[in-house]
């Protein structure tokens, strides 16, 4: 390896100097060092705006550069496992976007490749590397507060933008697709286990497309949960978890995105509320640290294809127990 671990970015999407520019600015050892789009012109525009200092002619050219260690995925959701293959195929390590792939078919695909490769594929469900998020569950899963009784996550932002990506169909959109997944990574991580969709409901944006979605689970203990997420409905923002247990509560707002607001507080059953706060350095800086030391260091990481297929696992089950088709 290079001194430094160099990351081409596939397009130029609007979540790209959040998620990896600005957090490479602040991680030693990384660096954002190519960009490709289906507009070069688009990619020039985007590569002189942020400092990247080469343009491929398209995806492949990119994928093609000895001197690209790495890519980062954030294409519309349709086109994740395809291209995660494809950077495989070449040779690249891949941070990709959540969610992995449109189906559990191919997170399963991506899996296998990923498997037998020697290359690190790691889904970018950030939250997941920031404390806020281990301290969620290390404290149900120590026990401390008693055995676990009910989960509820939600994930819920206001997008009244119909024409947006995510609500199309053919790029594999739907609420559950962009927030939902994140609602069911939180309470599979909570709980430690994996949930069985009990039923689901989901309101509709147009033909096939959710913009809500609720289900209720229940996992192998025997505890129940509910998840909740919308790209629009009544409730317009909620990003929070509640967790009962025999012997207290726990009540989490914003674990998705700390930095910007965050309250984690518990108590024992009867007792006064303890709460806890978290540093405010970015989730994205934390998961790009790991993805370095995974490449680098071979540092193991939590969000790997086989966690990637379990999520989209319920995904696929959600949408089936609320009528509709898991996404193709």
């Amino acid at each position: 390896m290079p001194s430094d671990l160099r990351i081409g970015t596939l397009g130029a999407a609007r979540i790209t100097p959040m998620s990896l520019l600005r957090p490479a600015g602040h991680t030693d050892g990384v660096s954002v060092t190519a960009v490709a789009a289906r507009d070069r012109g688009r990619a020039e525009r985007f590569a002189r705006k942020h400092g990247i200092e080469k343009v491929h002619d398209d995806y492949d050219a990119l994928l093609g550069d000895p001197e690209v260690d790495a890519v980062y995925n954030p294409l519309p959701n349709s086109y994740h496992a395809q291209w995660t293959l494809r950077a495989l195929d070449a040779g690249k390590h891949v941070l990709c976007e959540k969610p992995f792939t449109s189906n559990a078919s191919e997170a399963e695909q991506v899996h296998r490749a990923a498997e037998q490769s020697d290359r690190i594929v790691m889904e970018a469900f950030h939250y997941r590397y920031h404390p806020f998020a281990q301290r969620l569950r290390d404290l149900v899963a120590s026990a401390e507060l008693g055995k676990l009784r009910f989960i509820e996550t939600w994930m819920c932002i206001p997008l009244p933008l119909p024409r947006d990506i995510r609500y199309r169909l053919d790029l594999a959109g739907g609420a559950t697709m962009d927030t939902g997944c994140y609602a069911i990574h939180l309470a599979r991580t909570i709980a430690g286990e994996e949930p069985a969709v009990v039923s689901a409901r989901a309101k509709l944006a147009s033909e096939g497309v959710d913009r809500a979605m609720q289900a209720d689970v229940r996992f192998p203990s025997g505890a129940k949960g509910r998840i909740n997420c919308s790209l629009w409905s009544w409730k317009l923002v909620k990003i929070a978890a509640r967790v009962q247990l025999d012997g207290g509560e726990i009540r989490a707002l914003n674990p998705i995105v700390p930095q910007l607001f965050h309250s984690l507080k518990w108590r024992k059953a009867g007792g006064s509320w303890t709460t806890e706060k978290f540093p405010k350095k970015p989730t994205y800086e934390y998961q790009l640290e790991a993805f370095r030391d995974a490449v680098v260091r071979g540092k193991s990481f939590p969000t790997t294809t086989a966690e990637a297929v379990k999520n989209m696992q319920v995904v696929d089950a959600m949408y089936r127990a609320a009528g509709l088709e898991p996404r193709t």
